[in-house]
């Protein structure tokens, strides 16, 4: 089966017969979701058609069956645009897979960094591999710095770390958040190797990310906001933004940021303090000063 057969499969499972106007049947299903005589009906195709898409003995759907079908599984724009990527790839119209994208963070970003704070800030490449960052932004992810500079990742953190299911508030958001961005990223280069290789050692570690991965949903990370429950400064509610960096093989900067003169504010300057030894390199720590006592 293609990845373009297992998204499908997938989304189906996904969309009840009452979400696409479907009358509801008598007895139990035994398929969540949509049969795939149904979605073949909604999306104007053969049943032996869509089996064939499925089970990846197709693989040269046409753009306008590929635009019905996400009509049908009523895809939003982003999804859209993932099942297109796959059905390329399917039939090997996609390019080549890139090299490894290097972990080099340039000068002038790392003294944006040091120019943010006391706002966290912190630089990942697309797998989200932690190449810098400023001392608020390394102490934020409360437990890190213990680890390896090569070993630090926050998608990894999410779900291998001790310390991340206490930070997050909402953990299950944030797990599933940064699964659904390494999907997308599955669906323009899936034979990368960074990726297969974070995504090979998670699925082995962590039955969390193995059940959220099959689930095949699919963003990009952008703005938003998160409350953590730091154990140096208290709990914290603070935006983010992340912005990819010109000429940096995609590389973002996620800043961290709350109004001036709140609460929020005030741990995120203490957070800043706590780390102010380092110089803003992912791999510098500094001594941890008493906490003090934010909520």
């Amino acid at each position: 089966m293609t990845e373009f057969g297992k998204f499908l499969r997938a989304r189906r499972g996904d969309v009840r017969p009452a979400d696409v106007g479907l009358p509801a049947r008598t007895g139990t299903r035994r398929t969540p979701g949509l049969r795939r005589e149904e979605l073949a009906a909604l999306a104007g195709v053969s049943i032996d058609y869509y089996v064939r898409l499925e089970r990846g003995k197709e693989t040269r759907p046409s753009p306008s069956v590929v635009e019905a079908l996400a009509d049908a599984l009523r895809l939003d724009a982003e999804e859209r645009g993932f099942l297109r990527e796959l059905a390329a790839r399917a039939a090997r119209r996609a390019p080549e897979p890139r090299p490894l994208p290097s972990r080099r963070v340039r000068p002038t970003v790392t003294q944006l960094l040091e120019t943010l704070r006391p706002n966290p800030a912190y630089v990942v490449n697309r797998t989200n591999d932690l190449l810098a960052a400023n001392p608020g932004g390394l102490r934020l992810l409360h437990g890190i710095a213990d680890w390896p500079e090569r070993q630090r990742n926050t998608v990894r953190y999410t779900f291998l770390h001790p310390a991340a299911r206490e930070l997050w508030v909402d953990w299950e958001q944030k797990a599933k958040g940064c699964v659904a961005q390494l999907r997308a990223i599955a669906g323009t280069d899936p034979d990368a190797p960074d990726l297969a290789s974070l995504v090979g050692e998670l699925i082995v570690k962590s039955p969390d990310f193995n059940r959220l991965w099959e689930r095949y949903e699919v963003r990009t990370i952008g703005d938003g906001e998160k409350t953590l429950r730091h154990p140096e400064v208290g709990t914290m509610t603070l935006s983010h933004e992340g912005l990819t960096l010109n000429r940096a093989q995609g590389q973002r900067l996620i800043v961290y940021m709350a109004a001036p003169g709140s609460p929020d504010h005030d741990a995120m300057t203490l957070l800043d303090l706590a780390g102010s030894g380092s110089s803003g390199r992912s791999g510098d720590t500094a001594p941890v000063p008493p906490a003090r006592g934010h909520s």
